[in-house]
């Protein structure tokens, strides 16, 4: 991600993608649930329940970005952005959870005889999966202008969830077309989106908490950060640099080296001015935190 100027709507654009994501998620996941029941098919309704939960992760995480940007206080002097993070491992322990509760089922299922799936389930499983696949392209380019994690997240479990609308889609052909040695397949494709949601809720997981962690930054924020800092007059020298991720934005710690002979005012004038670059140039940044160092360059008075 590259810098992005402070009048941009971080918060905002996120937001918005998030709420095309309720409503397509809800209105799909009960199409498909609708289309599974009377269809019968396990692996259809099993996709359903991946779109419904979809569909509130969706919900909270609008409640996250609607809290995410709220100002700091008192109590949160750094302000409520990581309540994104917290909000993404709650939505990976949901998955997770979907993903072994529909494993399960598919597996208990698979040993009792149940009706051939309609061929039209497998008509809804392939336009939900065209649908979920247009909904990864938008939100994934809104997570990258954005930095959102958990939008980024998001995406790619529609991208997976569109997969696997495809794998429903074939496993359902197979069960109604296939003959009876093919009956497996349905609840067999239930397994296949099983796994992928397991997989999608622990990557998710991950992410999260390195983000709780105070991760070091991207390498591209960094060399932006010292490029901009350097640019700044009477910087001699960037000597200590972290960058961590606060929500949609970083919050920096530079140390920056200086002529030992100014002024305790012209160092601090300094400092004003390098974190004022820094917010307006270096992308994201909700604050900046300068240490004024001496350069070890520079004799006094010289």
């Amino acid at each position: 991600m590259g810098p992005i100027k402070q009048d941009y709507d971080l918060y905002g654009e996120s937001r918005r993608a998030a709420v095309w994501g309720l409503a397509l998620s809800l209105g799909l996941g009960a199409v498909k649930l609708l289309g599974g029941l009377f269809g019968h098919s396990l692996a259809l309704v099993s996709d359903a329940a991946h779109s419904l939960v979809d569909a509130a992760i969706s919900l909270a995480l609008i409640g996250a970005l609607s809290l995410a940007r709220r100002p700091a206080d008192s109590e949160h002097p750094y302000g409520h952005a990581r309540v994104e993070a917290l909000t993404g491992i709650g939505m990976a322990l949901v998955l997770m959870l979907l993903g072994l509760g529909i494993a399960v089922g598919a597996v208990l299922a698979s040993g009792h005889p149940h009706a051939v799936p309609h061929g039209y389930a497998m008509v809804i499983a392939i336009i939900g999966a065209a649908f979920q696949e247009g909904l990864f392209h938008y939100a994934g380019g809104v997570a990258r202008r954005t930095g959102s994690r958990a939008l980024l997240a998001t995406a790619w479990d529609y991208r997976l969830d569109a997969l696997g609308g495809l794998t429903v889609a074939l496993g359902v052909a197979l069960s109604t077309w296939g003959g009876p040695g093919w009956r497996w397949a349905d609840p067999a494709a239930a397994v296949v989106v099983a796994a992928t949601v397991f997989w999608i809720g622990g990557g998710l997981l991950w992410d999260n908490v390195q983000a709780l962690m105070d991760h070091q930054a991207e390498p591209e924020v960094l060399d932006s950060v010292r490029r901009e800092a350097a640019a700044v007059a009477g910087v001699l020298g960037v000597e200590k640099l972290r960058v961590r991720r606060a929500g949609l934005e970083y919050l920096v710690d530079i140390h920056v080296e200086v002529d030992p002979a100014l002024t305790v005012r012209d160092g601090h004038a300094i400092a004003h001015a390098v974190k004022a670059r820094l917010i307006a140039e270096a992308g994201p940044i909700r604050d900046v935190l300068v240490h004024i160092e001496p350069h070890a360059g520079r004799a006094a008075g010289g």
